[in-house]
């Protein structure tokens, strides 16, 4: 039985006004976890902004990585 399921029932029971209620909490629930997830997106693009052309990349060649005298 998941969480939705006893949600559920005990909904079912309340008057309308009250289950209105619920509805306008859960509404509320989601619409700010969709606000906590964008603002963590624009936190994290605004740090990646910060490096952004800092690091130019190279190519390897990995018998090369794995052929150095540390290793040997």
């Amino acid at each position: 039985m998941s969480t939705a399921d006893p949600i559920y029932n005990e909904v079912r029971t309340l008057p309308e006004a009250q289950a209105r209620e619920v509805l306008d909490f859960v509404t509320a629930l989601k619409a700010k976890r969709q606000a906590n997830a964008a603002a963590r997106r624009a936190a994290a693009l605004k740090t990646l902004a910060k490096y952004r052309g800092r690091f130019e990349a190279a190519r390897t060649d990995r018998d090369e990585l794995y052929d150095r005298k540390v290793l040997r």
